[in-house]
């Protein structure tokens, strides 16, 4: 029997140790990853994601860790993907979330990842679709995914999770560095964590300040009138109606996350009974399959082009002879011509 049947069975049947390798072979983008997620696709659809990103300090580790305690009260079955920056240099990275979770360690409910971005910009691994879809199939009924925490480039998440948590805390600095490049545009519910720290009421009256100031927009593919095109799709740009909660909490105490799993359920029966659920599903996938295409274009190139060709157009473009955006459109045409 091949190695990814015996992982797909093994998986739906609850086995973690199974699911972790599994989880392995989908990061190193292996074929028996590929094989194993064909299978499995058909047994995903049912897990929520969460998202939950905001700058580092904020304490996003620990109000992970009290709102998977809070789901497990309602016995359901949580999976978490905590993703930490490599190393430009080594290509490492120090996957922390291990050491600030281990209060869940043991518990057979539970399953936590940690995954390094291996260099993917936007606070999450490129391979996260893959493994949230992984976990879904394994039966968890919430999948929570961490960002790197690496500030106003987490706006990716967007595209990832069901109910995007954005974690603000009082004493982060400048306010406004909140509403910067689209942070606050991705958040469905806002906490304000430490809310025992001096300057928390400043910090909750800017948030709901620029929230009013602001405009949500939701997306979506193929319906209504057309307003903006991207990547070849048509795509309309619609009011989002969704009021965003500012919450407070003191996750080393527990307190408010009661509160944040409720504001996170009203999302989720908002986005169900209005519809936009299927519709951001919708979108999701058909990013991610212009992404994939993407990748794979470039990659076939690439295995086609011979090395010297490449480098005769870097040593060209280095030397002021030719830009780089004709250099690519030399090499697509000549690729239309093979």
């Amino acid at each position: 029997m091949p190695e990814s049947d015996n992982l797909v069975e093994q998986v739906l049947a609850g086995n973690r140790r199974a699911l972790a390798r599994l989880i392995s072979l989908v990061e190193d983008g292996t074929p028996e990853a590929n094989e194993a997620i064909s299978v499995l696709y058909s047994h995903t659809g049912s897990a929520y994601t969460i998202g939950v990103t905001g700058a580092p300090g904020t304490g996003k580790s620990c109000l992970v860790t009290e709102l998977v305690k809070h789901l497990r009260t309602q016995d359901k079955r949580v999976a978490v993907v905590a993703v930490d920056p490599s190393s430009p240099f080594t290509g490492g990275a120090l996957l922390g979330d291990r050491f600030r979770m281990r209060d869940l360690a043991g518990d057979p409910g539970v399953f936590i990842r940690s995954m390094a971005t291996r260099g993917q910009l936007g606070g999450v691994a490129r391979a996260t679709f893959d493994v949230m879809r992984v976990l879904d199939a394994a039966g968890f009924d919430y999948v929570i995914v961490e960002t790197v925490g690496a500030g106003q480039n987490e706006v990716e998440i967007a595209r990832v999770a069901d109910t995007v948590v954005l974690v603000d805390a009082p004493g982060m600095g400048d306010d406004i560095q909140a509403i910067k490049a689209g942070i606050l545009e991705i958040a469905d519910v806002i906490v304000v964590n430490k809310a025992d720290r001096p300057g928390v009421k400043n910090t909750v009256r800017a948030l709901k300040a620029m929230l009013e100031l602001g405009h949500r927009k939701r997306e979506i593919s193929h319906h209504g009138q057309v307003m903006i095109q991207t990547d070849g799709f048509e795509k309309t740009l619609i009011d989002d109606m969704w009021q965003v909660p500012v919450l407070q909490t003191i996750a080393t105490q527990g307190e408010g996350i009661e509160e944040l799993a409720q504001a996170v359920l009203n999302h989720a029966e908002y986005l169900s009974s209005t519809g936009i659920q299927a519709e951001r599903d919708r979108v999701r996938l058909q990013n991610e399959l212009i992404n994939r295409l993407r990748d794979r274009l470039v990659y076939d190139l690439l295995q086609r082009m011979p090395s010297q060709d490449l480098e005769k157009l870097v040593t060209a473009i280095a030397a002021r002879e030719l830009d780089p955006a004709s250099a690519v459109q030399s090499l697509v045409s000549n690729s239309k011509h093979e």
